[in-house]
Protein backbone atom coordinates (compact mmCIF):
# COMPACT_ATOMS: atom_id res chain seq x y z
CA UNK A 1 0.00 0.00 0.00
CA UNK A 2 1.47 3.47 -1.02
CA UNK A 3 1.80 5.90 1.54
CA UNK A 4 -0.91 8.58 1.75
CA UNK A 5 -0.42 12.32 0.83
CA UNK A 6 1.39 13.96 3.64
CA UNK A 7 0.72 16.66 5.82
CA UNK A 8 4.24 18.20 6.53
CA UNK A 9 3.08 18.89 10.50
CA UNK A 10 4.85 21.80 12.83
CA UNK A 11 6.58 20.63 15.79
CA UNK A 12 8.50 22.19 19.24
CA UNK A 13 12.29 21.80 18.46
CA UNK A 14 13.39 21.96 22.14
CA UNK A 15 12.33 23.32 25.34
CA UNK A 16 12.93 26.99 24.64
CA UNK A 17 9.64 27.23 22.40
CA UNK A 18 11.18 27.02 18.71
CA UNK A 19 8.48 25.94 15.95
CA UNK A 20 9.16 24.33 12.71
CA UNK A 21 8.34 22.49 9.71
CA UNK A 22 8.95 18.69 11.26
CA UNK A 23 11.00 17.86 8.01
CA UNK A 24 13.68 20.43 7.08
CA UNK A 25 15.79 21.39 3.78
CA UNK A 26 19.32 20.71 3.71
CA UNK A 27 20.35 24.07 1.23
CA UNK A 28 24.04 22.82 1.27
CA UNK A 29 23.81 20.74 -1.91
CA UNK A 30 22.48 24.00 -3.84
CA UNK A 31 25.56 25.31 -3.87
CA UNK A 32 28.64 23.26 -2.56
CA UNK A 33 30.14 20.27 -2.31
CA UNK A 34 28.21 18.09 -4.58
CA UNK A 35 29.24 19.25 -7.87
CA UNK A 36 28.23 21.84 -9.66
CA UNK A 37 25.95 24.84 -8.66
CA UNK A 38 21.98 24.60 -9.03
CA UNK A 39 21.41 27.22 -11.21
CA UNK A 40 19.78 30.24 -9.41
CA UNK A 41 16.36 30.52 -10.80
CA UNK A 42 15.65 26.21 -10.33
CA UNK A 43 16.92 26.65 -6.68
CA UNK A 44 14.66 29.71 -5.78
CA UNK A 45 11.71 27.38 -7.21
CA UNK A 46 12.45 24.47 -4.96
CA UNK A 47 12.36 26.62 -1.97
CA UNK A 48 9.31 28.28 -2.89
CA UNK A 49 7.90 24.67 -3.77
CA UNK A 50 9.03 23.69 -0.30
CA UNK A 51 7.42 26.67 1.30
CA UNK A 52 4.18 25.94 -0.64
CA UNK A 53 4.66 22.19 0.82
CA UNK A 54 4.55 23.14 4.69
CA UNK A 55 8.67 22.39 4.54
CA UNK A 56 10.02 26.24 5.89
CA UNK A 57 13.06 25.10 8.10
CA UNK A 58 16.32 26.14 5.93
CA UNK A 59 19.46 25.10 6.93
CA UNK A 60 22.43 26.71 5.58
CA UNK A 61 25.95 27.67 6.96
CA UNK A 62 28.90 30.30 6.07
CA UNK A 63 31.02 27.65 5.35
CA UNK A 64 28.82 26.34 2.42
CA UNK A 65 30.46 27.95 -0.57
CA UNK A 66 31.96 29.72 1.24
CA UNK A 67 28.57 32.13 1.70
CA UNK A 68 27.32 31.85 -1.65
CA UNK A 69 24.68 29.28 0.21
CA UNK A 70 23.25 32.00 2.56
CA UNK A 71 23.47 34.54 -0.55
CA UNK A 72 21.19 32.11 -2.47
CA UNK A 73 19.24 31.53 0.36
CA UNK A 74 18.66 35.04 1.05
CA UNK A 75 17.64 35.91 -2.52
CA UNK A 76 15.30 32.56 -2.69
CA UNK A 77 12.97 33.73 0.37
CA UNK A 78 13.03 37.68 -0.28
CA UNK A 79 9.50 38.47 -0.56
CA UNK A 80 8.03 35.65 1.36
CA UNK A 81 6.50 36.08 4.88
CA UNK A 82 9.39 36.03 6.85
CA UNK A 83 7.76 34.58 10.17
CA UNK A 84 6.81 31.81 9.01
CA UNK A 85 10.42 30.84 7.85
CA UNK A 86 12.91 29.33 9.94
CA UNK A 87 16.37 29.84 9.04
CA UNK A 88 19.04 27.76 10.52
CA UNK A 89 22.51 29.26 9.90
CA UNK A 90 26.02 27.85 11.17
CA UNK A 91 29.71 29.52 11.99
CA UNK A 92 32.48 28.30 12.19
CA UNK A 93 34.62 26.76 9.58
CA UNK A 94 36.30 29.38 8.20
CA UNK A 95 37.12 28.82 4.68
CA UNK A 96 39.93 30.51 2.85
CA UNK A 97 40.83 29.91 -0.53
CA UNK A 98 44.08 30.74 -2.25
CA UNK A 99 44.14 29.91 -5.53
CA UNK A 100 43.00 26.18 -6.18
CA UNK A 101 44.12 25.53 -2.36
CA UNK A 102 41.36 25.42 0.10
CA UNK A 103 42.27 25.50 4.12
CA UNK A 104 39.36 25.38 6.34
CA UNK A 105 39.54 26.24 9.96
CA UNK A 106 37.45 26.47 12.95
CA UNK A 107 36.85 29.43 14.59
CA UNK A 108 35.02 29.98 17.97
CA UNK A 109 36.50 32.89 20.00
CA UNK A 110 34.08 35.51 20.97
CA UNK A 111 35.13 37.82 18.25
CA UNK A 112 34.48 35.49 15.50
CA UNK A 113 31.49 34.94 16.47
CA UNK A 114 30.05 38.67 16.34
CA UNK A 115 31.83 39.17 13.26
CA UNK A 116 30.23 36.03 11.69
CA UNK A 117 26.73 36.61 12.85
CA UNK A 118 27.04 40.19 11.39
CA UNK A 119 28.15 38.66 7.80
CA UNK A 120 25.47 36.06 7.88
CA UNK A 121 22.54 38.83 8.82
CA UNK A 122 23.80 40.64 5.53
CA UNK A 123 23.97 38.07 3.44
CA UNK A 124 20.70 36.25 4.32
CA UNK A 125 19.07 39.94 4.19
CA UNK A 126 17.41 39.04 7.70
CA UNK A 127 17.02 41.43 10.57
CA UNK A 128 18.19 37.94 12.93
CA UNK A 129 18.91 34.51 12.36
CA UNK A 130 16.20 31.93 14.19
CA UNK A 131 18.83 29.36 14.69
CA UNK A 132 22.80 29.77 15.15
CA UNK A 133 24.83 27.15 15.47
CA UNK A 134 28.49 26.26 16.37
CA UNK A 135 29.14 24.49 13.12
CA UNK A 136 32.13 22.53 14.94
CA UNK A 137 33.90 23.02 18.26
CA UNK A 138 36.34 25.05 18.41
CA UNK A 139 39.26 22.92 20.82
CA UNK A 140 41.31 26.15 21.60
CA UNK A 141 38.75 28.23 22.90
CA UNK A 142 36.62 27.44 25.65
CA UNK A 143 32.86 26.11 24.93
CA UNK A 144 31.79 28.96 27.89
CA UNK A 145 33.44 31.91 25.67
CA UNK A 146 31.92 30.94 22.49
CA UNK A 147 28.66 30.44 24.10
CA UNK A 148 28.66 33.25 26.04
CA UNK A 149 29.35 35.28 22.73
CA UNK A 150 26.26 34.05 21.24
CA UNK A 151 24.03 34.64 24.72
CA UNK A 152 25.10 38.22 23.81
CA UNK A 153 23.62 37.53 19.81
CA UNK A 154 20.43 36.31 21.61
CA UNK A 155 19.98 39.34 23.94
CA UNK A 156 20.39 42.02 20.59
CA UNK A 157 18.26 40.20 19.02
CA UNK A 158 20.35 39.36 16.02
CA UNK A 159 19.39 35.60 17.20
CA UNK A 160 16.96 33.58 18.46
CA UNK A 161 17.96 30.11 19.64
CA UNK A 162 21.03 28.44 20.17
CA UNK A 163 22.26 25.39 18.54
CA UNK A 164 25.37 22.98 18.76
CA UNK A 165 26.45 20.55 15.94
CA UNK A 166 28.97 17.56 15.91
CA UNK A 167 29.65 18.05 19.91
CA UNK A 168 30.07 15.59 22.35
CA UNK A 169 27.71 15.20 25.26
CA UNK A 170 30.63 16.94 27.80
CA UNK A 171 30.46 19.99 25.13
CA UNK A 172 26.65 20.20 25.25
CA UNK A 173 26.49 19.81 28.91
CA UNK A 174 28.77 22.82 29.38
CA UNK A 175 27.41 24.82 26.31
CA UNK A 176 24.07 24.26 28.36
CA UNK A 177 25.18 25.53 31.34
CA UNK A 178 25.77 29.17 29.78
CA UNK A 179 22.53 29.42 27.67
CA UNK A 180 19.89 26.55 27.27
CA UNK A 181 20.55 24.96 23.92
CA UNK A 182 17.64 24.57 21.66
CA UNK A 183 19.07 22.04 19.35
CA UNK A 184 22.32 20.03 18.20
CA UNK A 185 22.44 18.87 14.95
CA UNK A 186 24.18 15.92 13.95
CA UNK A 187 24.83 13.12 11.60
CA UNK A 188 21.87 10.11 12.43
CA UNK A 189 20.36 7.23 9.73
CA UNK A 190 19.90 3.83 9.13
CA UNK A 191 23.60 3.47 8.81
CA UNK A 192 25.28 6.37 11.12
CA UNK A 193 23.84 5.48 14.79
CA UNK A 194 26.94 6.34 17.25
CA UNK A 195 24.96 9.05 18.43
CA UNK A 196 22.49 6.81 20.00
CA UNK A 197 24.75 5.68 22.60
CA UNK A 198 25.69 9.14 24.48
CA UNK A 199 24.54 12.41 22.40
CA UNK A 200 20.89 11.10 22.14
CA UNK A 201 20.41 10.42 25.59
CA UNK A 202 21.98 13.57 26.67
CA UNK A 203 19.94 15.65 24.61
CA UNK A 204 16.81 14.21 25.97
CA UNK A 205 17.81 14.59 29.25
CA UNK A 206 18.19 18.47 28.79
CA UNK A 207 15.19 19.32 26.64
CA UNK A 208 17.35 19.91 23.18
CA UNK A 209 16.19 19.00 20.14
CA UNK A 210 17.82 16.71 17.44
CA UNK A 211 18.45 17.68 14.09
CA UNK A 212 19.22 14.61 11.29
CA UNK A 213 21.33 16.16 8.58
CA UNK A 214 22.43 13.98 6.18
CA UNK A 215 19.41 10.92 7.15
CA UNK A 216 19.82 9.72 3.53
CA UNK A 217 23.27 9.16 3.65
CA UNK A 218 24.61 11.26 1.57
CA UNK A 219 22.41 10.00 -1.00
CA UNK A 220 23.33 6.02 -0.72
CA UNK A 221 19.82 5.64 1.21
CA UNK A 222 18.13 6.66 -1.99
CA UNK A 223 18.98 2.71 -3.35
CA UNK A 224 19.76 4.78 -6.46
CA UNK A 225 23.53 6.04 -5.81
CA UNK A 226 25.52 5.45 -8.81
CA UNK A 227 29.04 6.22 -7.96
CA UNK A 228 30.13 6.37 -11.89
CA UNK A 229 27.45 9.21 -12.34
CA UNK A 230 29.86 11.73 -9.60
CA UNK A 231 30.84 14.66 -11.31
CA UNK A 232 34.66 15.45 -10.40
CA UNK A 233 33.95 18.20 -7.98
CA UNK A 234 31.47 16.28 -6.24
CA UNK A 235 33.23 15.92 -2.49
CA UNK A 236 31.87 12.48 -2.33
CA UNK A 237 34.18 11.27 -4.39
CA UNK A 238 37.68 11.59 -2.23
CA UNK A 239 35.68 12.31 1.45
CA UNK A 240 33.34 9.54 1.63
CA UNK A 241 34.90 5.94 2.41
CA UNK A 242 31.39 4.18 2.77
CA UNK A 243 31.12 5.21 -0.74
CA UNK A 244 34.74 3.27 -2.31
CA UNK A 245 35.53 0.14 -3.64
CA UNK A 246 35.03 -2.61 -1.31
CA UNK A 247 33.21 -0.56 1.42
CA UNK A 248 30.77 -0.01 -1.22
CA UNK A 249 30.05 -3.20 -2.36
CA UNK A 250 29.60 -4.56 1.43
CA UNK A 251 26.94 -1.69 2.20
CA UNK A 252 24.56 -2.13 -0.79
CA UNK A 253 25.05 -5.85 -0.28
CA UNK A 254 23.07 -4.36 3.50
CA UNK A 255 20.76 -2.35 1.72
CA UNK A 256 19.41 -4.97 -0.42
CA UNK A 257 17.29 -6.56 2.95
CA UNK A 258 15.90 -2.68 3.34
CA UNK A 259 15.11 -2.37 -0.22
CA UNK A 260 13.15 -5.61 0.23
CA UNK A 261 11.26 -4.01 2.90
CA UNK A 262 10.75 -0.64 1.07
CA UNK A 263 8.78 -3.06 -1.21
CA UNK A 264 6.44 -4.52 1.40
CA UNK A 265 5.89 -1.36 2.07
CA UNK A 266 4.92 0.02 -0.72
CA UNK A 267 7.39 2.95 -0.87
CA UNK A 268 10.31 4.28 -2.04
CA UNK A 269 14.08 3.68 -0.56
CA UNK A 270 14.37 7.64 0.25
CA UNK A 271 10.74 7.56 1.94
CA UNK A 272 11.65 4.24 4.51
CA UNK A 273 15.27 5.63 5.46
CA UNK A 274 13.54 9.17 6.09
CA UNK A 275 10.06 7.37 7.78
CA UNK A 276 13.07 5.73 10.16
CA UNK A 277 14.44 8.61 11.20
CA UNK A 278 10.84 10.62 12.13
CA UNK A 279 9.55 7.83 13.85
CA UNK A 280 12.81 7.83 16.72
CA UNK A 281 10.60 10.62 18.71
CA UNK A 282 8.59 13.87 18.08
CA UNK A 283 11.88 15.78 19.07
CA UNK A 284 13.61 14.62 16.05
CA UNK A 285 13.43 16.64 12.85
CA UNK A 286 15.42 15.32 9.63
CA UNK A 287 16.57 18.04 7.35
CA UNK A 288 17.36 15.80 4.00
CA UNK A 289 19.01 17.79 0.65
CA UNK A 290 17.87 17.95 -2.27
CA UNK A 291 17.90 20.08 -5.65
CA UNK A 292 14.35 18.38 -7.34
CA UNK A 293 11.52 19.64 -6.42
CA UNK A 294 10.38 15.93 -7.23
CA UNK A 295 13.10 14.50 -5.04
CA UNK A 296 11.46 16.85 -2.22
CA UNK A 297 7.92 15.85 -2.98
CA UNK A 298 9.32 12.29 -2.47
CA UNK A 299 10.61 13.04 0.31
CA UNK A 300 7.43 14.61 1.98
CA UNK A 301 6.05 12.07 1.41
CA UNK A 302 7.75 10.08 3.80
CA UNK A 303 5.12 11.13 6.22
CA UNK A 304 2.96 8.83 4.87
CA UNK A 305 4.60 6.29 6.17
CA UNK A 306 3.92 4.31 8.65
CA UNK A 307 6.30 2.11 10.99
CA UNK A 308 5.22 -0.41 13.48
CA UNK A 309 7.57 -0.78 16.60
CA UNK A 310 8.56 -4.26 15.11
CA UNK A 311 8.93 -2.54 11.72
CA UNK A 312 11.24 0.00 13.21
CA UNK A 313 13.35 -3.12 15.06
CA UNK A 314 13.48 -4.96 11.54
CA UNK A 315 15.01 -1.91 9.89
CA UNK A 316 17.60 -1.48 12.85
CA UNK A 317 18.70 -4.80 12.79
CA UNK A 318 18.74 -4.80 8.72
CA UNK A 319 21.49 -2.23 8.76
CA UNK A 320 23.35 -2.78 11.58
CA UNK A 321 26.21 -0.68 12.50
CA UNK A 322 28.23 -3.34 13.34
CA UNK A 323 28.24 -4.45 9.89
CA UNK A 324 28.56 -0.95 7.86
CA UNK A 325 31.97 -0.34 6.19
CA UNK A 326 34.10 2.31 6.38
CA UNK A 327 34.16 5.74 8.45
CA UNK A 328 30.97 8.07 7.73
CA UNK A 329 33.22 11.05 6.05
CA UNK A 330 36.71 12.47 5.79
CA UNK A 331 35.60 15.60 7.09
CA UNK A 332 38.20 18.11 4.96
CA UNK A 333 40.37 18.21 7.75
CA UNK A 334 38.30 19.24 10.21
CA UNK A 335 37.90 16.73 13.52
CA UNK A 336 34.89 15.73 14.89
CA UNK A 337 33.41 14.97 18.57
CA UNK A 338 32.74 12.02 18.59
CA UNK A 339 34.11 8.77 16.65
CA UNK A 340 32.27 6.83 14.13
CA UNK A 341 32.90 2.90 14.03
CA UNK A 342 36.04 1.70 12.55
CA UNK A 343 36.07 0.90 8.75
CA UNK A 344 36.43 -2.57 7.94
CA UNK A 345 38.41 -2.11 4.67
CA UNK A 346 40.62 1.22 4.35
CA UNK A 347 39.27 3.56 1.60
Amino acid sequence: MAPTKPVVPMVKLGSQGMEVSQQGLGCMGLTAFYGNPTPEEEGIKLIHHAVASGVTFFDTSEAYGPHTNEIFLGKAIKGLDRSQIQIASKFGVSVEKKGAVVKYSVQGTPEYVHKACEASLKRLGVDYIDLYYQHRIDVNTPIEDTVGAMKELVEAGKVKYLGLSEASASDIRRAHAVHPITAVQLEWSLWVRDVEDEIIPTCRELGIGIVSYCPLGRGFLCGTFKREELVETDFRIKNAPRLVGENLKINEKLLERVTQMAERKGCTMNQLALAWVQHQGADVVPIPGTTKIANLDSNIASFGVQLSSEELEELSNAFPPSQVAGLRTLHIGITYQYVSTPPKIKA
